[in-house]
């Protein structure tokens, strides 16, 4: 039996070892021992923490799960709100962006701009803060001014430090990113689920979001999740980098993943290169993609440039074109509500942007008659998260001349009046 002295000096050895070895796996993809080497080491801790349960400490690599589950999340105000980016659709749009923040910095017409450019991640967004260099909390991104608390189950995913490694990292660190799931562990995950004649996931994002917000982090530690940072919150003191990229890049240092894919292009056509170049790649990733995000990367001219609304004016997503799919249409349905009824009705089910859409809304049943749509395609596109439903080469879906709509209101003894507006929901 050896002494507690020695134990702890083995004990932080091991910890040691075991946090530089997740870092080149997570971080550099470069990983230095075989997994049976890493299994061991992570044993010989397990063993000797067994022994001596007092030198256990919460960021140990063996204590990333632990607790009963929770009865629910608590709702964490964020320090500094996590807004939502705007939104360009082509190469116009982008240019415009560009020229947009030449003019607010009053540049030359001749002088471009340094952006970060990054794959735009399928997943969920969440704030880490770390305090004297430990995982003190991890939130949802929720509404952007408060998420859920689900440090309990980010404290699962291995390639979240729970301790930065190093000593020059800020007193509080709030760094932003994604919590993904790569695509072949999704595959493997409803593989299982299969097997044991469990409920498939439809999407890696779903998949993401369910496991991330799982009451028992127990379950938590089961799904494949990883994570990118991509950005900041609170830092205290600040800033740790004059650019947006030498700040993302020296979280790195600290044991935090970055994506391989960041890159400092210069001006509208070195993003728009960048976007090709990704879209050619895009479904050759290990992880799921709907676009690019660029940021202006002097953080000075971050600060110039400044927020409007919920969006900042220094970024932007350009997003990947919509999805889409066709399906049947079959006969419409009426059917009431508290305060109005409603025409619908539902298509042949289709799979478009990760998601299995089958019914369709139409709220203007005077368009309906006007369509001539008979039994028709529905035409069903996804953008972003929005689903819209076509018919006829317009955006409505199809409703059969075949079936009689009602002379009453199911909800009130009254006559249906025409519609004014037009609406459909898919």
């Amino acid at each position: 039996m050896i002494s507690v002295k020695e134990a702890a000096s083995r004990i932080d050895k091991l910890r040691d070892e075991i946090n530089f070895h997740n870092q080149q796996y997570h971080v550099y993809d470069e990983p230095r021992i075989p997994d049976s080497e890493y299994d061991r080491l992570m044993l010989e801790l397990q063993s000797l923490e067994s022994d001596f349960p007092d030198l256990i400490t919460p960021e140990s690599p063996t204590q990333r799960v632990g607790g009963a589950p929770l009865e629910g999340f608590d709702t964490v105000k964020h320090r500094l709100p996590m807004l939502s980016l705007d939104n360009a659709f082509n190469a116009a749009e982008l240019e415009d962006f560009d020229r947009r923040v030449r003019e607010r910095l009053e540049l030359a017409d001749d002088e471009s701009i340094a952006y970060v450019a990054e794959p735009k991640l399928d997943g969920l967004a969440v704030n880490l803060r770390y305090e004297q260099g430990r995982l003190v909390l991890a939130a949802t991104r929720g509404d952007g001014a408060s998420g859920e608390d689900v440090t309990s189950n980010v404290r699962t995913i291995s390639a979240i430090p729970l301790r930065l490694l190093g000593t020059d990292y800020p007193a509080v660190l709030e760094v932003r990113g994604e919590v993904f799931m790569p695509k072949a562990g999704f595959e493997k995950l409803n593989e299982r689920a299969r097997k044991a004649d469990g409920k498939t996931f439809v999407n890696p994002r779903n998949a993401a979001a369910g496991s991330l917000r799982q009451l028992d982090p127990r379950i938590t530690t089961t799904r494949p999740l990883t994570f990118y940072c991509y950005g900041f919150g609170e830092i205290d003191p600040a800033p740790i980098g004059e650019t947006q990229s030498d700040s993302i890049l020296r979280l790195r240092q600290w044991g935090l993943p970055v994506s391989p894919e960041l890159q400092v292009v210069q001006g509208a056509q070195g993003c728009i290169d960048y976007y090709e170049k990704i879209a050619v790649r895009r479904d050759g990733l290990e992880y799921d993609i709907d676009g690019v995000v660029y940021k202006v990367d002097r953080l000075s001219r971050q600060k110039t440039l400044g927020f409007v609304s919920r969006a900042p004016r220094w970024a932007i997503a350009y997003k990947f074109p919509a999805q889409s799919a066709d399906g049947v249409r079959k006969p419409i349905r009426v059917s009431g509500g508290a305060h109005r009824c409603e025409c619908g009705g539902s298509s042949a089910a289709c799979f478009v942007g990760g998601v299995t859409v089958s019914n369709a809304t139409l709220h203007n049943m005077d368009e309906g008659r006007t369509q001539d749509a008979g039994d028709d395609t529905v035409f069903v596109r996804r953008s972003g998260d929005v689903f819209r439903g076509r018919a006829c080469s317009r955006w409505y879906p199809a409703v059969t001349r075949k079936v009689a709509l009602p002379a009453n209101c199911p909800v009130y003894p009254v006559r249906i009046a025409p519609a004014r507006h037009h609406e459909s929901t898919v």
